[in-house]
């Protein structure tokens, strides 16, 4: 197959593990070609730049900021990207904020090498491919109301181990507004106690640590 008909696909990954098995999946095909790999979004975004592939692979959790943000940034200067989020995240909001940053695909590091080559082929056409499971997943909270950018703050300090005093000077708010806010939160996630809630921010990927 010539160069040309080849589908070029960019790989943005930090793990040099998964880079090298992806570098032989792809190897493999006749009708696909790395075009190259990076190990952080700011190297993924400049590589874009240079190679425009017809598929990218991002990772989420990449060493100098989000793949979301990636995703972002790419699609803001080249809107007809296609980019597929592979990862080992399976949070519904992460998905949701990945799909609304634009990915065509969220895919699960897990998978067999045989679907990710399928869903490299199925993005290239023009189509999109989440599996049942990550569909599953965003239904499940689909109903549920968001927490608020401020709850969002005040969820992620209570993860760092602060108390609500503390949280409540390093936000300038008082301490029963704090109160307030973990209450909703709580509600909001259907969570017993704080650390529940920490835990059950964390499973979504609401929240990082």
């Amino acid at each position: 197959m010539s160069e040309q008909a080849r589908i070029r696909i960019l790989c943005v990954d930090d793990h040099p593990l998964l880079r090298e098995g992806i570098d032989t999946i792809v190897g493999s095909q006749a009708d696909l070609q790395l075009v190259a790999h990076a190990a952080s979004a700011e190297d993924g975004i400049e590589l874009f730049r240079k190679h425009r592939p017809d598929v990218t692979l991002m990772d989420l959790r990449l060493p100098d900021m989000s793949g979301i943000d990636a995703i972002v940034a790419i699609r803001k200067e080249f809107p007809e990207a296609r980019i597929v989020v592979l990862t080992t995240f399976e949070g519904d909001v992460e998905i949701q904020r990945a799909l609304e940053a634009g990915a065509r695909a969220y895919l699960l590091k897990s998978l067999p090498p045989k679907e990710l080559l399928e869903a490299i082929r199925q993005v290239h056409a023009g189509k999109k491919r989440i599996p049942p499971h990550i569909a599953a997943q965003l239904a499940e909270h689909m109903s549920e109301e968001d927490l608020t950018a401020r709850e969002t703050e005040v969820l992620r300090k209570v993860a760092d181990g602060n108390r609500n005093r503390d949280i409540g000077e390093r936000l300038f708010i008082s301490e029963d507004t704090v109160k307030v806010h973990i209450k909703h939160i709580m509600e909001k996630l259907g969570a017993s106690d704080r650390t529940q809630a920490v835990a059950i921010g964390l499973r979504r990927g609401i929240i990082q640590l």
